[in-house]
């Protein structure tokens, strides 16, 4: 055992670098699909999930650089609240859209045949969001 020793802050330096550059990817994969993805919906789909994991290995990566101390309490805590608030935030973004009357982009027709159903309250057929027209 004693000869792990020496190699415990190189393999907490490599762990590390490990999780901060996981959690930068995360984030990477994330704004390609805020570009990549087609409305509202889909985009904030995208990124909150992308976001809450690259957050969390981003946030672990520093607590292992930091180790046993203060710092590691308080990014602790900060990811505790970031956990706690991030698909909260989403979700409220989310029924902010819906009650703007901001619909999710249908498939057309000749896709799978048959619109995909509308999941959503303020409209109540096909006819209505055709007359509204399709949000771009």
């Amino acid at each position: 055992m004693n000869w792990l020793v020496p190699w415990l802050p190189l393999i907490r330096d490599i762990a590390s670098w490990l999780l901060l550059l996981s959690g930068s990817f995360f984030f990477l994969v994330g704004a390609v699909g805020m570009v990549r993805m087609p409305d509202v919906y889909t985009r904030m789909h995208a990124v909150s999930v992308t976001e809450t994991l690259g957050c969390g290995l981003l946030i672990a990566g520093m607590m292992l650089q930091a180790g046993f101390s203060q710092v590691t309490g308080k990014l602790f805590v900060i990811g505790a609240l970031f956990f706690l608030t991030a698909p909260v935030a989403t979700h409220a973004l989310a029924q902010a859209a819906l009650h703007m009357g901001v619909g999710p982009k249908l498939q057309d027709e000749g896709d799978l045949g048959e619109a995909m159903p509308v999941a959503f309250d303020n409209v109540e057929s096909r006819e209505q969001i055709e007359q509204q027209g399709r949000p771009s």
